[in-house]
Formats: structure tokens, C-alpha cells, sequence
């Protein structure tokens, strides 16, 4: 383990919010057996993270990966202490959400008008008035509702993202009732300065660090500073991926999620408490490698293993 240096300028507790079995998993082309899933999840909830996305109510043609959502939903503690959130891309995903019997969602925006529409078949506008209905009804069932933005740093077909059109969106999320917004870096091209300035934006739009959360890939080699970066600024909630699993499609040298045990080292390295247990997630990603034929992408799980 890191020898501990603290930084009281820097907080003094961060949630990690575990995206691997449902982020990380979406993009892997061999379907990952129900049963082989629901262990990885229960893996992850006993190294300590407070809160692991399950799998996406998406159409099976869509994600092929996650078409197992329900099956894996039913096999799973939802009563249990940590929530188990999962993503739905519209109404109807909400329907099968509410039917499993969730108690938390997350739906995916873009920032950008052309992602908008290759992702969400939708533009810049109407795909927030499609989620406006899953969101107040999703409330009205008592469901907690988190907001990801893609594309928040970076476009690949419209390059940069002017910081205003990225809190304009966020902020029309939030007013509709959502509890938290991810800021992702969709395809890693963010850098600490950058991040530093989009979080001040949010600030000046009225948008605390306490509803803000962060989601970076390490495309560049990027994410832990651009982590870094962001405790700076008071953020207290980041995405992240057990092994590093997940990728980008629309980036070839795309090398996927910032890892949970890499982040999980600089946190205990600075003397900030996250709750988990390292050797537990690295044997996790260790033995999800393994069901996957690869190694895990995670320099600290490669370090330790």
C-alpha cells in the first residue's frame, strides 16, 4: 500500500461509483454468462463499493452484452444496504426498470448535437424532452434518477465542446429531477485544466461540486490526473471500472474507464477515505479477467497480481 500523505485541502471522503458490470461489461463481444455477472457484482459489493450499476434495460438488439438485465436483476439483493442502480434509455426501459422493482436509475444524455443523434436517434433538445417523462415518472415512484452527460470534454466528430453547451445540459437535467450528474469524458480527451474550468462553470451556473460526479477514460493516459484535478475542486463522487474494463468505440486507441483500484490507490495515498478494500478488488478484476480471456487493463491490479 501507498504510504499515506495527507492533504487537508483535499476531501476527506470520495464515493466511488462502481460502473464495470454494466459500463465496462457493454462493450466486451462475447456475451458474459447471467450467472458470471451476478458474482462480479457481488464480488464488488463485498470489496466495499457503496454503490455498483447492474446492467442497462436497453433493447437486446442494442446491447446484446445486457440482454440478460431482468434475469440478473431477479438474482440479485436490491434490499440490500448498497444500491444497484441500473440504466434506462427511455420510457420503456423504465417500464421493465419498475417491474424488477429498482429503486435507482440513471439515464444518458449527450452534450454534443451529433452523438445526440447517432446514440439517441434524437437532437441536442428532444432528447431531453424524451426523458422528461422518465424522469417525473420515475420520482413519482419514488425511484432516484442520476444523469449521465457524454461527450463533455470532447467530440469525435465535432471536436471541441464549448463548456457553456455542456452546463446548459447538465443544468436542464437537473432541473428535471435529477439527483446527481456524471460529467463524462466519453472518449478521453480531457486534461486537468479543462476539468478544473468545466466544474468552476457549473459553480458560477449555480451547480454545486455535491451534484456533480466524474467519469473519465483513460484514452491518453489522462484520468488520474484529470481525477486529481477534480478533488481540487471539492468533487466527491467518481465512476469507475473494476480492471479498467469498458471502452470506447468511437476512439480506436480508446483503453476504457479510469480502473477502480488505480483510483482506489491514489485515494488511500492521500489519506482519503473511499471504503474499499484493494486486495479484494484486485483479486475481483483478477478473476473477471479470467472469465473474459484478457488482462485486466489497470496498472495497479497488473502491480499487485
Amino acid at each position: 500500500m501507498p504510504m499515506v500523505v495527507r492533504d487537508e485541502s483535499l476531501p476527506a471522503e470520495v464515493t466511488i461509483y462502481e460502473v464495470g458490470p454494466r459500463d465496462g461489461l457493454q462493450n466486451e463481444s462475447s456475451i458474459v454468462p447471467t450467472e458470471v455477472k451476478r458474482e462480479f457484482i457481488e464480488r464488488l459489493v463485498a470489496a466495499g463499493l457503496k454503490t455498483v450499476e447492474a446492467t442497462s434495460f436497453v433493447h437486446p438488439s442494442w446491447v446484446p452484452q445486457l440482454a440478460d438485465a431482468e434475469d440478473l436483476i431477479a438474482q440479485l439483493d436490491l434490499a440490500g444496504s448498497v444500491p444497484l442502480p441500473v440504466l434506462v434509455p427511455n420510457e420503456r426501459g423504465l417500464d421493465r426498470a419498475l417491474a424488477a422493482g429498482v429503486s435507482h436509475i440513471a439515464i444518458f444524455a449527450s452534450a454534443t448535437e451529433t452523438f445526440a443523434n447517432k446514440n439517441l436517434n434524437s437532437t441536442l433538445d428532444t432528447q431531453l424532452s424524451m426523458f422528461e417523462p422518465v424522469v417525473t415518472r420515475a420520482r413519482g415512484a419514488g425511484v432516484d434518477v442520476r444523469a449521465y452527460v457524454s461527450m463533455c470534454f470532447g467530440d469525435p466528430w465535432e471536436g471541441e465542446v464549448p463548456i457553456s453547451q455542456v452546463v446548459a445540459t447538465g443544468r436542464r437535467l437537473l432541473d428535471m429531477g435529477a439527483s446527481q450528474l456524471s460529467i463524462g469524458d466519453t472518449i478521453g480527451v480531457a486534461t486537468a485544466a479543462h476539468v478544473g474550468a468545466l466544474i468552476d462553470a457549473f459553480g458560477d451556473a449555480g451547480v454545486g461540486v455535491d451534484r456533480l460526479a466524474m467519469h473519465f477514460h483513460d484514452t491518453y493516459g489522462q484520468a488520474l490526473a484529470n481525477a486529481f484535478a477534480a478533488l481540487r475542486h471539492g468533487i466527491t463522487t467518481f465512476d469507475a471500472s473494476a480492471g479498467g474494463l469498458g471502452g470506447c468505440p468511437y476512439a480506436e486507441s480508446a483503453t476504457g474507464n479510469l480502473a477502480t483500484e488505480d483510483l482506489v490507490w491514489m485515494l488511500t495515498g492521500l489519506g482519503i477515505e473511499h471504503g474499499v478494500d484493494l486486495n479484494a478488488m484486485v483479486a475481483t478484476s483478477v478473476w473477471m479477467g479470467k472469465q473474459l480471456g484478457k488482462e485486466p487493463a489497470s496498472a495497479v491490479v497488473r502491480a499487485l497480481a
